[in-house]
């Protein structure tokens, strides 16, 4: 049987595409391993970025975690930054706002001074050496609300809580309390009433001469003035303003005073709220009724005035704007209406405001009150003949003043 019988063909043409046939077996093989292998690299890379991706992100949310965060904590810095950089200002600013406020104080002695000479008027002690008092730093200032008629009343003062001469010194030195009768001038300066005045304190030393006419309607502008004026000569934590028809315990007052020594604006007192009267003729009148709306109404609430203290703020806030702060009839609805606005904490103490029958057993159980007086005289009644005997009653001691620390 031959070749071709059996199929096979002897062609060498047949040879060749068998050869052709291998080689493109052998180059889908190979071309399937490459094509394999780069499906298997791929995912490989991809995990490898992932996984890289994944690790920088929990490195991030550790960093977070820890409060390391690179921009917050650039951010957290720049905060600190710009909070301190406030405070130092807010500090400095603060800081100008009590030196103008002593120079204007210290320009108030000055005109007061100047005004004066101009008036020839004499020029009190305290006028004289401003500059020596600023530099002491007292607790209080008394001011003894008093008038020409009233030499009977302010001598049963000194015979009483008002300390007098060396001692009364000593009081200054050693406890910063400051007292002195408050009073202006007459209509005719220099006249018979002034020179009187003058001789009185050339024996006692004990007045503070204001840069003003007296007159009973005139009681606003002069709590006013004796308030710019305080603060301007004395340095201290309050201001107190008293009438000379009223018993006051110079230490307890100085405790109650001290307890609020940290609070810089407080107004203290005992707090009222009375009727407005607008009827005529009648005490107490008050002419611009129709501010306080409806006829009726009652004023806002304010120191009664036989008492009452003030921080040191607020004297010089009186003092800086004085010359724009309005006067009502009623010196003392007139004081409460200058605060009103203002973040003043008012302080309703009733132990500045006890009768004259109960401070005695008040006393008596060991809650001496600061001072005492009548409510239906507005001060002790007859208080020249009865000074004395509220004082053996209600009175603090003779040692309670220099055993106070």
């Amino acid at each position: 049987m031959s070749w071709k019988s059996k199929g096979f063909d002897p062609n060498p043409k047949s040879m060749v595409t068998k050869k052709l046939t291998l080689l493109l077996c052998i180059g889908c093989f190979c071309a399937g391993m490459l094509f394999s292998d780069r499906m298997w690299t791929v995912p490989e890379a991809e995990d490898k970025t992932i996984s890289r991706a994944m690790g920088v992100k929990d490195e991030r949310l550790k960093l977070i975690s820890e409060g390391c965060d690179p921009v917050r904590k650039d951010v957290k810095h720049e905060s600190k930054d710009i909070l301190s950089e406030v405070s130092r200002t807010h500090n400095a600013i603060q800081t100008l706002d009590k030196t103008i406020s002593n120079l204007e104080m210290e320009l108030a002695a000055t005109r007061a001074v100047q005004e004066s000479i101009i008036n020839g008027s004499p020029i009190s002690d305290d006028l004289k050496i401003p500059e020596t008092n600023g530099k002491r730093k007292y607790l209080m200032v008394v001011g003894i609300n008093t008038a020409f008629s009233s030499r009977k009343r302010r001598d049963s003062v000194r015979a009483t809580w008002m300390p007098q001469g060396e001692e009364r010194k000593k009081l200054e030195e050693e406890k910063g309390i400051v007292m002195r009768f408050v009073i202006g001038h007459s209509a005719t300066s220099g006249g018979i009433l002034d020179r009187a005045i003058e001789a009185e304190d050339r024996k006692h030393g004990d007045f503070l001469r204001l840069e003003h006419v007296e007159g009973y309607l005139e009681l606003s502008a002069k709590t006013k003035t004796y308030f710019a004026t305080a603060a301007a000569l004395w340095d201290a934590d309050f201001y107190v303003k008293v009438d000379d028809d009223v018993h006051v315990n110079i230490a307890t007052l100085g405790a109650t005073l001290a307890r609020h020594r940290t609070k810089p604006q407080v107004y203290i007192g005992c707090m009222k709220s009375g009727p407005v009267l607008a009827q005529k003729g009648v005490r107490y009148h008050e002419p611009e009724y129709w501010k306080f709306g409806e006829e009726g109404n009652k004023y806002f609430r304010h120191a009664t005035g036989q008492l009452y203290a003030i921080s040191k703020d607020l004297a010089s806030y009186i003092s800086i704007n004085q010359h724009v702060l309005h006067k009502y009839a009623n010196e003392d609805v007139t004081l409460g209406s200058w605060f009103i606005g203002l973040d003043v904490e008012h302080i309703d103490d009733r132990s500045l405001c006890c009768g004259t029958t109960d401070c005695e057993w008040k006393a008596q159980a060991g809650n001496v009150c600061v001072a005492s007086f009548d409510w239906t005289c507005s001060g002790i009644c007859k208080s020249v003949e009865r000074m004395k005997d509220v004082h053996r009653r209600c009175g603090e001691g003779k040692n309670a003043l220099w055993s106070e620390a």
